[in-house]
């Protein structure tokens, strides 16, 4: 696989519509633009770059990225989600999995040149495919960091969560291939995550040691470093329902297509298939696998979304998308594009 394959990538970069997250399963860093957003767009051979003055990303290409596009469905009965995660081989996957507070120096591949003296250090979270950083200009941070360099951030009486919340410095989440850069405050642990981009980091969900949700269907041997979400048919930016928009379902369709999974693409068109011709139910036969399952159940709410209700559709919803297995099948644990 060369890079030219992938250059799609690199124009998704530029395209406000899109949103990204880097990180791991707990520690995300999400960048999205609100339309019409003041936005510095760069590219360069195999890479590209957007910035806001709210957040940024880069992703450089490279010959062993592997693109998996998928659908969730989610817990509301009616949607679903969708993604394309960016991927590399398990072993191509592996960042530095620092588990102590460490001085990195200058972060002298910043994506804005304003960044580039600022200091970085690695929160030392043993991320196995990302690291978890923060980035400050400001001497008394500094100084303070330093202070606790060497031991782990979450020890009894570290004194660096205190000061980053105080502080707020930028948080910069690197993966094998790109970056999100997150400029905005950090709320406090009560406090609402602000629209656009923003950063989270759960310890206890990081202790789990997997390196993405049980529900994603990501491949044997792969490992996502980074997210993309193309514009939603269903919800907004934000996670708000909308009118669903056909263009977009059709869209995120042809890069199904192209990197989704053989037996899930299989499967929705078993399920279109049967329920053109008014199929009962019972004469389909419902798939073993969570995966599978999950995606009759955006199968099924596809066909309602695009063609609107009927007695048909609903019988296949009583019988395959039960609230039952919402716990079971459904996660909102990715952004909610």
């Amino acid at each position: 696989m060369t890079d030219h394959h992938h250059s799609w990538l690199l124009d998704a970069v530029a395209d406000e519509t899109n949103g990204w997250a880097v990180g791991t399963f707990g520690a995300i860093a999400e960048f999205v633009r609100d339309p019409g957003e003041a936005a510095v767009t760069e590219r360069t051979g195999s890479s590209a770059s957007a910035a806001t003055s709210r957040g940024g990303v880069r992703i450089t290409l490279r010959d062993d990225l592997v693109p998996v596009a998928y659908e969730t469905p989610n817990r509301d009965g009616e949607t679903w989600s969708q993604a394309i995660a960016l991927c590399l081989p398990k072993a191509a996957s592996a960042m530095n999995r620092r588990i102590v507070l460490t001085e990195l120096g200058p972060d002298t591949e910043a994506i804005r040149a304003e960044d580039r003296d600022a200091i970085v250090f690695d929160m030392g979270l043993g991320v196995p495919q990302s690291d978890i950083c923060i980035r400050t200009h400001k001497p008394e941070l500094i100084g303070i960091l330093r202070s606790g360099l060497g031991r782990p951030i979450f020890e009894a009486g570290h004194p660096a969560m205190p000061a980053i919340i105080r502080f707020g410095p930028h948080r910069v989440f690197t993966c094998g291939f790109g970056r999100c850069e997150v400029f905005q405050p950090i709320p406090p642990p009560d406090g609402r995550s602000p629209e656009g981009p923003h950063t989270h980091v759960l310890p206890k969900v990081l202790r789990t040691g997997r390196t993405h949700s049980a529900t994603t269907p990501i491949p044997d041997g792969l490992v996502p470093g980074a997210h993309l979400f193309p514009p939603s048919p269903v919800k907004d930016a934000m996670g708000r329902r909308i009118p669903y928009d056909g263009a977009r379902h059709e869209a995120f369709a042809h890069l199904m297509e192209r990197f989704g999974d053989r037996e899930t693409l299989g499967l929705k068109a078993a399920v279109a298939a049967a329920l053109a011709k008014a199929t009962p139910p019972e004469d389909f036969g419902e798939p073993e696998g969570r995966h599978q399952r999950a995606a009759l159940r955006v199968a099924i709410r596809q066909a309602r979304m695009a063609g609107g209700s009927s007695e048909p559709i609903e019988r296949w919803a009583a019988a395959f998308d039960r609230q039952k297995d919402a716990t079971a099948d459904e996660t909102d644990e990715q952004p909610p594009h």
